[in-house]
């Protein structure tokens, strides 16, 4: 599947996979995430951190009324305000895809489906 962007010029196909990448990358850069999740937990591993490569699992994208919907899955680190997570990664999310791909974030649904403890570093 690919998302269509509408331009002056004509119409652009993006990859889902390319999305996918864009949202799984600020998602990484956010303080707190400590990694993507899948989207299908039973079938993919209830404490699997998603690598780079594997992004598109963990992020869904739907088009609605010319804008992007999308749903990131995350892991959070113990301690750490699950709220302000989230809110940055939805402003991040949507300035990425709006820089990046010229077109406007409709909604950004962020799933946490972990906690994990982190380690101390001494």
């Amino acid at each position: 599947m690919a998302v269509t962007i509408k331009t002056k010029h004509g119409e652009i196909e993006v990859s889902t996979n390319t999305v996918a990448t864009i949202v799984g990358g600020a998602a990484s850069d956010i303080y707190g995430i400590v990694g993507m999740a899948s989207k299908n937990q039973l079938r993919d591993g209830m404490n699997t951190i998603l690598n780079r490569e594997d992004f598109s699992r963990g992020v869904v994208i739907h088009q609605e009324d010319g804008k992007l919907a999308v749903d990131v899955y995350i892991i959070v680190g113990y301690g750490i305000k699950i709220s302000e997570v989230a809110k940055n990664l939805k402003e991040k999310v949507k300035y990425n895809l709006e820089t990046m791909l010229g077109t406007p974030a409709g909604t950004v649904n962020v799933y946490v489906q972990g906690i994990k403890v982190l380690d101390d570093i001494e």
